[in-house]
């Protein structure tokens, strides 16, 4: 969507996610360990880790997504370190729920930990890999909040299924669009940004609605999401998807 100048810059996004908050849950760490075999195809962790077709975990927490040198990342990860994300406890808790819900086209093939209590003992067991893990605030399982009202979509964010249910105009949406062709490439390239001509009009919803509700970190993104309605967002997604 729109690229307007921001006075969020990386670096200050990234300070914020390293600011101890609440009291967050324990995790235990001698579980974790075990629910970590679910992901040593790709990921080492402790003395001697080295990269896989994922990058190794020692010293994760801290670091900004998609910086690891040697390491080979997604253009979506590249981006969301770029944006100023900082593999904290929090952030990692969302990205363990379902990577694509924070990157929608990352390498990663896992389709995500449900459980609120494995993803908080993998955090633990994770946390002892990294310098002065205490001084890092350890993530509050998220909440299963499952509604029989409510959809789960290929990007792992949930929306209402009466949001995705709305009939968005496109010609309202080709009206809308102007702000988003600033940067996003009109003829769907990719340069830098991810194009966003054709997508389906769920997964558009779905990614906005994320953006809106905080859940995705872009503060420019979330910016915009957050003033446009429902049906607004709709219309755009209507005009994007069938957009050539």
């Amino acid at each position: 969507m729109a690229c307007r100048s921001n006075d969020l810059t990386a670096a200050v996004v990234a300070a914020a996610l390293l600011v101890p908050g609440a009291a967050w849950a324990e995790g235990d760490a001698s579980r974790g360990e075990q629910v970590f075999q679910q992901c040593q195809s790709c990921h080492a962790v402790g003395q001697g880790a080295k990269n896989r077709v994922g990058p190794h975990l020692n010293d994760l927490f801290g670091r900004t997504a998609g910086t690891l040198e040697g390491a080979r990342f997604s253009k979506g990860m590249i981006r969301l370190g770029a944006d100023g994300t900082v593999w904290t406890a929090e952030t990692l808790d969302h990205f363990l729920e379902n990577p694509r819900s924070m990157v929608t086209r990352t390498r990663m093939s896992y389709r995500g930990m449900a459980a609120p209590q494995d993803r908080a003992d993998v955090i633990a067991y994770l946390r002892q890999f990294s310098a002065s893990p205490r001084d890092i605030p350890e993530a509050e399982p998220t909440a299963d909040k499952r509604n029989p009202d409510v959809s789960d979509r290929d990007d792992g964010f949930r929306v209402a299924a009466a949001i995705l249910a709305i009939q968005g105009d496109p010609a309202y949406g080709e009206y809308l669009s102007g702000e988003c062709v600033t940067c996003h490439q009109a003829t769907g390239k990719d340069r830098g940004i991810p194009s966003i001509t054709g997508w389906p009009a769920d997964v558009f919803v779905t990614v906005m609605h994320a953006y809106k509700d905080k859940h995705r970190p872009h503060p420019v993104m979330q910016s915009v999401a957050s003033n446009l309605a429902d049906e607004e967002i709709a219309a755009l997604a209507a005009y994007f998807e069938g957009a050539e």
